[in-house]
Order: structure tokens, then C-alpha cells, then sequence
């Protein structure tokens, strides 16, 4: 059986790639590591779940806790549009194969790949060349098969369902309809 750093993002998103990975008799670990997530409430809700839900499921998790609000504003304020791929994933993914790599699993992989949200090309692109760089094996998966499934199973599970990736410019983008709305009928 493969040791593998499974990086994650939250309970909801965990639940059909640890379902779909000991299927294969590959037994995760989580690692939670995600200083994108704001505001504070929102992190900690996250987290929380995913603690409750890694021991409701017996998966081993590794809670790696860095709340980077300042850090994270100064690291995507110049290039908003670009931000996933410029500095989140870069930042959540690079501290998972370090992990990985550093404390003797075979591989890592992430949630991310789970959702159809999420810009699947460049995680990918990501995890391999952190991979090459690092010298840990990245186990690819498209998990995204599986997403509504495991969402369903996350509800009837009473999981924390979060309404936005995580960042306080998704949080924007999910409202951007009725913020356009609101601004349009606002009388002067």
C-alpha cells in the first residue's frame, strides 16, 4: 500500500477522493494546509469539519495551521485575476510535497482535483513539477468523476458545506450577480 499526503481543502471535497483511493487500497492522509481560506470563521469552520470528519472515517490527518490573511493579500493584490494559479495553488501544494517529502510518503496528491470549479490543467501542472522538483511521486487523479456524488454524501453526512473556494475574491465572484443587481437599482 502506497503512503500518501492527500492535501486538502476541506471535509465536503475529501470525501469521494478518500472514498475513491481506499477503493484502490490506498490509504490516505490528510494535510490540511490552506492559509487562502478567509475570513477567520470561515477557516476555522473548514478546518473543524474536516478534524470531525477525518476521525468519523478513521483517515489519519495532519493539521498544519497558518491563518495568512496579510500574507496572502500582499501575495495576489497585484494580479487578482490570476491568483490561483500564481500564488494559491503554488503555496498549498509546494507545503504538501515538502511534507510529503520530508516525512517519508511515497507520493501526494490533492482534493482540488476533485472539483469542476477549480482550473484542473494547472494543479496538475503544478503537482507534477513539484514532483520533478522535489522528488516525491504526485498521484494523479481526476476526481472530478466523482464530485457530485461525494458532495451528496457530504450533505446526508451533515458536513459544513462552504459557498465559495475560499479566498475573499471568490466570496466577491459568488455574489458578483447580485452586487451587479444591487449596484443597478440603487437609486441617487
Amino acid at each position: 500500500m502506497k503512503k500518501v499526503l492527500m492535501h486538502t481543502c476541506c471535509a465536503p471535497c475529501s470525501v469521494y477522493c478518500i472514498d475513491s483511493l481506499r477503493a484502490e487500497k490506498i490509504e490516505p492522509t490528510v494535510f490540511w494546509y490552506n492559509p487562502n481560506i478567509h475570513p477567520y470563521t470561515e477557516y476555522k469552520a473548514r478546518r473543524d469539519c474536516l478534524k470531525e470528519y477525518a476521525k468519523k472515517v478513521g483517515v489519519e490527518a495532519i493539521f498544519k495551521e497558518e491563518y495568512g490573511l496579510d500574507e496572502f493579500c500582499k501575495n495576489v493584490a497585484s494580479d487578482i485575476e490570476n491568483r490561483c494559479i500564481n500564488y494559491c495553488y503554488i503555496k498549498r501544494l509546494s507545503e504538501a510535497a515538502k511534507y510529503a517529502k520530508e516525512h517519508g510518503f511515497e507520493a501526494f496528491t490533492t482534493t482540488l482535483l476533485v472539483s469542476p470549479y477549480q482550473k484542473h490543467e494547472a494543479i496538475k501542472a503544478v503537482c507534477e513539477g513539484l514532483a520533478e522538483a522535489l522528488g516525491v511521486d504526485f498521484l494523479y487523479r481526476d476526481f472530478r468523476v466523482g464530485f457530485r456524488e461525494g458532495q451528496a454524501k457530504a450533505r446526508e453526512a451533515g458536513l459544513y458545506m462552504q459557498k465559495y473556494c475560499g479566498c475573499v475574491f471568490s466570496e466577491e465572484d459568488r455574489y458578483r450577480k447580485q452586487i451587479e443587481k444591487d449596484q443597478k437599482s440603487v437609486i441617487i
